[in-house]
């Protein structure tokens, strides 16, 4: 049986990683400024992280949900302490995409609406329960002809009209879009989206599954704009490469048994990497690191020529060009040995593990500098 082949891969077979550098089975090793998707959240490998996992897979590994789990108990009140949203409850699950199918699901059994209003350019995974929530047409297709989703521009007077001819639930908004190339709208927008929210009765749902965790500067991204949301949902960066997820819930939801469920969710092993993780930011003070690397970063990139746009907050940087980047992708990668990413054609977008350091930066700053210059 061979792969089913969805993804364009890199001939490159990491074999062993450490805090930002991968090795490949012939030992060349590589920069990682990508962090698979800003997965790696805390550098590969944290000896703090591996300790906690190997100590609880001796335990009772991945039991999952049907019993008392105080670890998922340790984990919310870590979330709530490093948050700041402490009256929230948690509800965990295992991906990106399971947050938001769960946050759209209970947005719409609280208001008893099922529109979604999103924002063109935005990713909020491959489902959503009712659909594919992309506004990429070869991937949005509804599942339930019930639901359905109106696409728009950071447009507040559309939003308001959609929201009078439509019984929409919730709005749902990356505070960064990631796959949607690093877009930010701006606190203004964001401050009064969330008044025309809450004057509507509509759920304001913040998918932090990529900008969250302290990749921003702030432990949120959408708190840069000084609002909580009624719904945020978490992923990427929760677990360091194991798969974990979940949706913070404002109090006026109301739980009862039988309205969310999962399989996996919150099992031991996730929860114990996932508590890992908190433990390593606040020991290591990573989410001001993020801000400081992302300033240095961001600043140095500003001397550069044939440079469009630089955008992104904290380690979440987009670097478009005037040019496309396959090409300077390709060699940033297999002659400099530096992984990246990018979003749709000219745009290289940056994910490193938090804990990237000047020395990192540099490197990179050099290999980038190096392929503009050849390129003119």
């Amino acid at each position: 049986m061979k792969l089913f082949d969805v993804y364009p891969l890199n001939n490159i077979t990491p074999v062993k990683a450490k805090d930002c550098i991968l090795w490949d089975e012939n030992g060349t090793e590589y920069l990682d400024f990508y962090g698979g998707h800003a997965v790696i959240s805390i550098g590969h490998s944290h000896p703090h992280y591996v300790k906690a996992i190997q100590e609880q897979i001796q335990k009772i590994g991945f039991y999952s949900n049907s019993v008392q789990n105080p670890i998922q108990e340790q984990l919310a009140e870590n979330l709530t302490r490093i948050s700041g949203y402490n009256d929230y409850k948690l509800f965990l699950c295992n991906s990106g995409a399971e947050a938001n199918e769960n946050a759209l699901k209970l947005a719409s059994f609280h208001t008893g609406k099922d529109h979604i209003i999103a924002f063109k350019g935005a990713f909020h995974g491959r489902t959503s329960g009712a659909v594919a929530l992309t506004d990429n047409p070869k991937i949005v297709a509804p599942f339930n002809a019930k639901h359905s989703v109106s696409f728009v521009e950071y447009d507040l007077e559309e939003i308001q009209k959609i929201i009078h001819e439509k019984e929409v639930a919730a709005v749902i908004y990356e505070p960064i879009q990631g796959v949607g190339g690093i877009i930010l709208p701006t606190d203004e927008f964001v401050q009064k989206l969330r008044e025309i929210c809450t004057a509507n009765n509509v759920v304001l749902i913040a998918d932090e599954v990529q900008s969250g965790y302290g990749r921003t500067g702030k432990f949120f991204a959408h708190q840069h704009s000084n609002i909580q949301a009624d719904i945020i949902t978490i992923a990427k960066g929760m677990g360091n490469g194991l798969p974990i997820g979940g949706i913070l819930i404002s109090p006026e939801f109301q739980a009862s048994h039988g309205l969310l469920g999962t399989t996996f969710g919150g099992n031991h092993l996730a929860c114990a990497a996932a508590n890992a993780v908190l433990e390593v930011i606040e020991q290591e003070n990573l989410i001001q690191k993020a801000d400081e690397m992302g300033y240095y970063i961001s600043r140095a990139l500003n001397r550069y020529q044939r440079i469009k746009e630089i955008r992104g907050r904290g380690l979440m940087i987009g670097i478009e060009f005037e040019f496309p980047v396959d090409e300077l992708r390709k060699n940033l990668l297999h002659k400099h040995r530096i992984f990246v990413g990018n979003a749709k054609s000219n745009i290289i977008r940056l994910l490193p593990p938090l804990t990237m350091n000047k020395a990192f930066a540099d490197k990179f700053l050099q290999a980038l500098e190096e392929e503009i210059v050849s390129h003119s």
